[in-house]
């Protein structure tokens, strides 16, 4: 069974940190897509407007944050890229420290 997540973040505010950002996204490294694909997340998509994006994944029952997470802490490349992407990432204000992308709430679901 697959479920969705939705999470959003911001970029700073800097039109050249903002295409610098796109160019790593339109070749993440190889073991990022990996790490991405082995902790269960099957589709994800992320779209920007201004400074304000929006991840959309696909998980399946494999998947779960926080087994994500430990397995990120173990993997020196996705340490490596999650730092890399601070330059360009501004926490929400209501994160925590460290914290950067923030799960939405859905609060409407067109159906029938």
């Amino acid at each position: 069974m697959t479920k969705r997540y939705c999470l959003t973040l911001d970029l700073k505010d800097d039109p050249q940190l903002i295409a610098e950002y796109r160019r790593y996204h339109k070749k993440i490294w190889p073991e990022i897509k990996k790490s991405i694909r082995d902790s269960g997340i099957e589709e994800m998509e992320i779209y920007l407007l201004g400074t304000r994006m929006f991840m959309i994944m696909e998980v399946n029952d494999k998947f779960s944050f926080e087994a994500k997470a430990k397995a990120d802490a173990a993997n020196p490349q996705v340490r490596e890229w999650e730092e890399l992407m601070w330059k360009f990432q501004k926490p929400l204000a209501n994160s925590k420290p460290g914290e950067k992308w923030l799960l939405m709430e859905c609060i409407f679901k067109l159906e029938g």
